[in-house]
């Protein structure tokens, strides 16, 4: 992917933009997440972020992935 592309046609199931080592997916549906989820998260690449909101009566889902560097150590955060 080329870094802040926003990744968007009009037969696209899911809307994806890129932002520096953030990529940003919209789901129109609550069963594509776990799918986007299964496939874009990786030792490099992880969840760092899920919002769901409505807009003109539909729901969409917004997830952030953070990708990082092989060499770079990813570390946990805790409450």
């Amino acid at each position: 992917m080329k870094p802040d592309v926003v990744y968007n046609h009009w037969d696209n199931m899911i809307y994806v933009k890129t932002n520096g080592d953030k990529i940003y997916v919209t789901c129109d549906k609550e069963t594509q997440m776990d799918e986007v989820v299964e496939k874009m998260v990786t030792d490099n690449c992880k969840l760092s972020d899920y919002e769901e909101y409505t807009e003109n009566g539909d729901v969409k889902w917004i997830l952030t992935f953070n990708v990082c560097d092989s060499d770079y150590e990813m570390a946990s955060e805790f409450n």
